[in-house]
């Protein structure tokens, strides 16, 4: 992959911090040899722009980007992804492409119902059968960040961590984050619900890439997301058909949370 240096990477660089991390355009144009410490993003911030990048230029930028400005981030990008891997900056899974899936299924019930029951993430353990503990760790509007634990597996292993989700009521779509990554490079999820003549179709697409210490790679990920994600969609449709069949479940007015 080819990338020019200068001012059009870092200009990139610069609406991705914008767009997905937070960054006050305002505030970045002001200082513009500030560090992105210095222009205020936290660790979350930070962790987006790495997927951001992972997936756009298939870079990885180090946990020390904290230090760098943003044409210094724009800079190690534009080598990384011009040359061999340096000890700063390497492709995501020594050259793979990131990984990409999408499954979903269509419930038989009205979509703000299905939005509603789907997005109440205290109650996923009701709705999952792999979630044994789910723990709501803060909420602001829309978003919630929340630690997931699911039930011991083969070897006795109760697999935790932490994602965050923001839900839009308007376009009836969920843009999710591991926060804390395990074995991922990143994971990023996007939920999208749409009416069809049968009910709503819920659609999940998963972006992620593997950490090279990893135990499977990208694609040995990607059958197991595709098949775990199967049985999980169809879990959520017999449980929320059951319960409209039974009554148990009725439209709220507005239909939303």
């Amino acid at each position: 992959m080819t990338v020019t240096q200068g001012q059009p990477l870092t200009t990139a660089i610069t609406d991705i911090l914008v767009t997905h991390c937070g960054l006050d355009p305002e505030v970045a144009a002001r200082a513009p040899a500030a560090s992105l410490e210095e222009l205020g993003l936290d660790s979350l911030a930070l962790l987006e722009l790495s997927a951001v990048v992972a997936d756009r230029y298939r870079v990885q930028i180090p946990e020390q980007a904290a230090q760098l400005s943003i044409p210094a981030v724009a800079d190690l990008v534009a080598r990384s992804a011009d040359g061999p891997p340096t000890a700063h900056a390497v492709p995501a899974q020594h050259g793979e492409k990131p990984a990409h899936t999408e499954n979903s299924i269509v419930i038989a019930a009205p979509l703000p119902l299905v939005w509603e029951i789907t997005n109440d993430v205290a109650n996923w353990t009701e709705l999952f059968t792999e979630y044994a503990v789910v723990e709501i760790l803060h909420r602001d509007r829309d978003t919630v960040r929340f630690r997931l634990t699911m039930h011991p597996d083969e070897n006795g292993i109760s697999w935790s961590w932490v994602s965050e989700r923001t839900a839009d009521p308007k376009t009836r779509e969920v843009h999710a984050h591991r926060v804390e990554t395990g074995p991922f490079e990143y994971m990023r999820i996007h939920w999208r619900y749409t009416e069809e003549p049968a009910g709503t179709r819920m659609a999940w697409t998963q972006d992620f890439s593997m950490k090279p210490t990893a135990p499977v790679d990208n694609a040995g990920m990607t059958d197991r997301i595709n098949a775990n994600s199967a049985v999980q969609l169809a879990v959520i449709k017999e449980r929320i058909e059951r319960r409209v069949q039974t009554g148990e479940l009725t439209v709220k007015e507005g239909g939303d949370e």
